[in-house]
């Protein structure tokens, strides 16, 4: 599953918090950005070019511009940085995160990596956060 992919059945709520269960892995979520997530959820943009979504298929968390397609890791990309959102460096922190929560295989296929590249990353980041730094640099 792709990022992009995330419906608005991965993301849930309950007393510990809130999660985007990622393959099978729930993540919990700052409650900043779960409040937002909550919130895209309860008031969702329709901007289908085509049709309305069918109602049989998924309710992508980034819906596509076409019926029953999420939107594209490029409009998803230019949006951020249209809010001056730093898309390589999120990126990576992102993945660093993923990293220590999700199996390095998951994160693998999650952030489009090689296996090599997502073990490297977690070997990194239980040994000391500056080796991880230093190959952003």
């Amino acid at each position: 599953m792709r990022i992009k992919e995330l419906t608005t059945s991965h993301f849930h709520q309950n007393d510990a918090g809130a999660f985007l269960t990622i393959d099978r892995h729930p993540v919990l979520l700052p409650p900043t950005l779960a409040r937002l997530i909550k919130a895209h959820i309860a008031s969702p943009q329709a901007s289908l070019m085509l049709k309305p979504r069918a109602s049989s298929g998924p309710d992508y968390l980034f819906p596509g511009r076409h019926a029953g397609r999420p939107l594209s890791a490029s409009h998803i990309i230019k949006r951020l940085r249209n809010h001056d959102l730093p898309t390589r460096a999120a990126r990576n922190t992102a993945m660093i995160t993923a990293i220590t929560e999700l199996p390095p295989i998951v994160v693998s296929d999650l952030f489009g990596v090689s296996a090599a590249t997502a073990f490297q990353r977690a070997k990194f980041a239980q040994q000391n956060w500056t080796d991880c730094l230093a190959l952003q640099g």
